[in-house]
């Protein structure tokens, strides 16, 4: 039985795809931050465990538990992140090294412990967590954009440095999809951003802190279309480097090949 280890399952597309897998064949290590949670999934049914990934020491101890208990490890989703909504000029560095902390460092920190194991057992599949806020850039999303965009960067050097490997490293560019994202993103936006005093302060209460979801939106999918993407990462032979989910990432990733900036920027602009 293939093996994978999930961070970030507390809800969304993390919770979904390790209870997906858990049904589909897998043996799924499921991973939350909060002890609640944890024991939640547990609750359900998964095989789950408390995994913060901005400790060096509980990710290790994570992997020494699946080596213990399979002596491999499979395949990892790279899923634990956040959204820190707030205009660059809104956001302190100490809020931006937070939302690195966790999104970049902490997967970047994953990644790097699970090489060593799949470099000794020469096999091995990393599946990376991007956006297609990895690939444009919307206002007011300047932390979260750049911890994409730094995901990109070292996936696509990852891939050079694993060629003619049996280690395949896929990048999951995923559009808007149902979940708690946008309402946990404007808790820590109101936490960390002093929005009232802001030059921005109309747009944010028009933007971010309106109580309408938009998840009645046809550009807004269920989570799904990114396990169709995941599973193929898992089980195709040579999975490939980047899957696009929701046609807003096909459509923004379109008009970022062929538009100049300043024309990508106008339409960008009004999203």
């Amino acid at each position: 039985m293939k093996n994978i280890l999930i961070t970030g399952c507390s809800s969304g597309i993390g919770y979904d795809t390790a209870h997906y897998l858990a049904n589909n064949g897998y043996k799924v290590y499921a991973t939350a931050r909060k002890q609640k949670d944890v024991d939640r999934l547990k609750k359900e049914g998964l095989d789950s465990y408390l995994l913060d990934v901005t400790s060096s020491k509980d990710i290790s101890d994570m992997l020494e538990i699946i080596l213990k208990n399979d002596g491999y490890l499979y395949a990892v989703f790279n899923n634990a992140g956040f959204g820190q909504p707030g205009a660059v000029e809104d956001i302190t560095t100490d809020v931006l090294k937070e939302q690195f902390e966790t999104n970049f460092f902490g997967l970047y920190e994953v990644t790097h412990q699970v090489l060593k194991i799949m470099r000794k057992q020469g096999y091995g599949r990393i599946i990376q967590h991007s956006s297609v806020l990895g690939i444009i850039s919307l206002r007011f999303r300047g932390a979260y954009n750049a911890s994409k965009y730094a995901i990109e960067g070292l996936c696509d050097t990852l891939r050079l440095e694993l060629m003619e490997t049996n280690i395949y490293v896929s990048t999951i560019n995923t559009g808007p999809v149902k979940s708690d994202f946008r309402k946990n993103a404007t808790k820590i936006f109101e936490k960390n951003v002093n929005f009232k005093d802001s030059i921005f302060k109309k747009e944010y209460e028009k933007e971010l802190l309106s109580v309408d979801e938009k998840d009645s939106s046809s550009f807004t999918k269920n989570s799904d279309v990114v396990i169709k993407n995941i599973v193929d990462a898992l089980e195709a032979k040579k999975p490939q480097p980047r899957y696009y989910n929701t046609s807003a990432t096909y459509i923004l990733g379109f008009l970022k090949r062929i538009l100049s900036t300043n024309t990508l920027d106008k339409i960008l602009r009004k999203i």
